[in-house]
């Protein structure tokens, strides 16, 4: 995906949220997720996230996109490939991005099966499948029971820590299973060690399964009026931060 068609996708995003809300109204729900997130340990696509049309549009318009230039550098950086057979099966969707970065990073598009609890997040990913010209399907999905289908490759980005320990545990061997099967695996969490206690015991078994565990940071340009949003919330994202551990599968 050429950075012209991010700064595309992201003017519509724009046009689409702004359409019945003021600057200063976004700007402020920005601020309330920033605290939500960060300091309360709040996952953006939960219920509180999403409770009002301020906070759908930041989620949406701004923390969407960073998410999506953190993800496609990650990407790009693992070299991370999809199996021409394969679709991606985005855990915790939200918004669609992280399925969505990775598919644009593709030769061959793979179809995208996003999955996610909250129907506002639903709609706002069939629009990105949609606005992006990707193949893909938003579905309802219960995260505490779903199973990961044969041939599909896997992302899920900013979820795996807001889960409980027992569903956490039964995707980390699921995980490991489709790796086995020869599809990849990617899980995507903040950078900052307090959110993920059970990561070093994840990246031990990646590494130990043929995988990597890494941590990013990424000083990349934002489209103006992100970067003018971002400066009006008081916040830096001039880095981009994150940490992932990468599974590609055994052909």
């Amino acid at each position: 995906m050429r950075n012209g068609d991010f700064v595309q996708w992201f003017e519509a995003l724009e046009k689409r949220h702004l359409a019945n809300l003021e600057f200063s109204e976004v700007r402020r729900a920005v601020q309330a997720l920033s605290s939500l997130y960060v300091e309360r340990r709040g996952r953006l696509g939960g219920a509180s996230a999403v409770d009002g049309a301020g906070k759908r549009a930041a989620f949406a318009l701004f923390f969407g996109p960073l998410h999506f230039l953190l993800i496609r550098e990650v990407i790009r950086e693992l070299q991370a490939g999809v199996p021409k057979r394969a679709a991606i099966l985005d855990i915790g969707c939200g918004t669609g991005v992280a399925g969505a970065a990775w598919a644009l990073a593709m030769d061959r598009r793979p179809r995208i099966i996003g999955v996610d609890q909250n129907s506002w997040a639903l709609q706002e990913c069939t629009w990105t499948y949609r606005s992006l010209g990707i193949s893909g399907v938003a579905k309802s999905a219960d995260l505490n029971t779903l199973r990961v289908p044969a041939e599909t490759a896997v992302v899920a980005a900013f979820t795996i820590n807001e889960l409980d320990s027992d569903t956490r545990n039964r995707f980390h061997n699921d995980f490991l299973g489709t790796a086995q099967k020869g599809m990849p695996v990617l899980v995507i969490e903040p950078i900052a060690r307090r959110l993920t206690s059970w990561w070093d015991a994840w990246a031990r078994d990646w590494t130990a399964a043929g995988g990597r565990e890494d941590h990013w940071r990424f000083r990349i340009e934002l489209p103006e009026r992100l970067a003018l949003m971002d400066r009006a919330a008081g916040l830096d994202h001039q880095e981009l931060t994150g940490r992932s551990l990468w599974l590609p599968g055994k052909p």
